[in-house]
């Protein structure tokens, strides 16, 4: 949303329009990669978007959970640090963080974020999850390129200074 908001309290992103969503696809593709959070994952899998194809899932959680979709995903509770090691030794060159707030918080908390694409739909309303959590951080940002996604929709693409 215009304020910040990457869901509704109930976790409804029905406001999402179809080019961002698309466009989250693509960048996630050519990461090949995609880190998530619990909640995140629990969306997706009764989304049935669950795992994400042509990538590596990565599930950050404390909770144990059955894999039963292969090896191209994995539940953790390393750090974001230890997942970006991980990934590094998987040849990836980039990781693509896909949410929710508290995991998009912690790998910027521990200034692994490089560059940020950030989706503004048109709708506004007072209350639902953040794009980052509340932590104790403080990023100047470099606008790098705009665009046009949709009739109403832009994205932002920022490098952190």
């Amino acid at each position: 949303t215009i304020n910040g908001y990457v869901a509704k309290e109930n976790d409804d992103t029905s406001f999402v329009s179809k080019e961002s969503w698309e466009s989250f696809d693509e960048l996630s593709k050519k990461a090949g990669n995609l880190i998530i959070g619990r909640r995140t994952f629990e969306i997706s899998v009764q989304d049935n978007t669950f795992p994400y194809p042509e990538r590596f899932n990565i599930v950050m959680t404390h909770q144990k959970v059955d894999n039963k979709w292969g090896d191209q995903v994995i539940f953790t509770d390393k750090s974001p640090k230890e997942i970006l090691k991980l990934l590094e030794d998987k040849e990836f060159e980039t990781a693509f963080i896909g949410g929710g707030g508290s995991i998009n918080s912690a790998f910027m908390k521990e200034g692994l974020v490089d560059e940020i694409y950030l989706d503004v739909e048109p709708i506004v309303f007072g209350k639902g999850i953040k794009l980052f959590t509340d932590q104790d951080f403080e990023f100047s940002l470099e606008l790098l390129e705009t665009n046009k996604l949709g009739d109403n929709t832009i994205q932002l693409h920022y490098k952190i200074k």
